[in-house]
């Protein structure tokens, strides 16, 4: 009588081996999209538009002061705004700060409530949570603008002003709240129930388990995708200048038209302003791919 062979269980798959380049899906798209051909092909574009610009300023007409001087003269008002005033590029900076502080606090609060064991708190924390995700952010940026006062009076007679470039805090902060409550909910869901079931073996309550185990976890995977609407929240700050805020694009359109509308302008200094933000973010674009791998889960 022949021996039957053993049955055996199939190896499993292995994950297919990332190439040197890392193929890492949705998050690796800056790293294909921000080549060093790209951002040379930016710069070439930059450095011909101020040469066509120099040269129409020139022997275009009446000689004029030419586009790198005038760069160069605005520059700082881009930059830092007008003398003693919060404005320019660093209000963008300011913003986006603060409106990131205010969304993730908010945010992770809203994404716990999203997994309450209350079915209330639960269903309320999922609608609030996917209203202020699919709202358009101008829309809330203008009702913030229009529906929070100018300034708050206080007991005793103290006024506090509220100033346009706060309330548009607020209205940023909201769909941040709402993307943040969302990555933070499937952070929680993404770690494996044993932990739970383990947790309540050794008599944690729920909130030692979420505070001690869960939380700590969750942290490692919600950095890439915080850091990359960071990014995205970032570049959607010049939206606060349809507002009156005076950002640097309110400031390059002011210099713009104190230059009397020059054209040879137009593309120079619009580039000067994306190439502020570009130099900015793409440095959060690559350190989100550096914690993607370092934190990458292998399933």
């Amino acid at each position: 009588m022949t021996a039957k062979p053993l049955a055996v269980l199939p190896v499993m798959a292995r994950p297919p081996a990332r190439s040197a380049a890392g193929d890492w899906g949705l998050w690796d798209a800056p790293k294909r999209i921000f080549t060093p051909r790209v951002l040379y092909g930016l710069l070439l574009a930059f450095g011909l538009c101020v040469l066509a610009g120099e040269a129409y300023a020139q022997f275009g007409g009446q000689p004029r002061l030419g586009v790198l001087a005038t760069m160069q003269k605005w520059l700082p008002l881009i930059l830092f705004g007008p003398p003693g005033e919060i404005g320019g590029f660093t209000l963008n900076i300011l913003v986006s700060f603060l409106t990131m502080a205010i969304g993730t606090v908010t945010g992770v609060v809203l994404g716990v409530m999203q997994v309450s064991q209350g079915l209330i708190v639960r269903r309320i924390a999922w609608a609030v949570t996917q209203f202020f995700r699919n709202s358009p952010w101008l829309v809330l940026l203008f009702f913030a603008i229009l529906l929070l006062p100018y300034r708050i009076q206080l007991p005793g007679g103290f006024v506090v002003p509220f100033p346009d470039w706060i309330k548009a805090v607020v209205g940023l902060a909201l769909p941040i709240m709402g993307n943040i409550s969302e990555v933070t909910r499937g952070a929680i869901n993404s770690i494996p129930t044993g932990q739970w079931e383990s947790s309540e073996s050794l008599a944690f309550s729920r909130a030692q388990t979420f505070r001690l185990i869960i939380l700590p976890q969750c942290l490692k995977r919600m950095l890439p995708p915080w850091m990359n609407w960071y990014a995205i929240l970032t570049m959607a700050t010049t939206l606060i200048s349809i507002v009156g805020v005076s950002d640097s694009m309110t400031l390059t359109q002011q210099a713009l038209a104190a230059e009397g509308g020059r054209g040879e302008l137009l593309i120079p200094m619009y580039l000067l302003l994306l190439l502020l933000f570009f130099i900015y973010c793409y440095p959060i674009a690559r350190w989100t791919q550096v914690l993607e791998r370092r934190f990458a889960i292998i399933t």
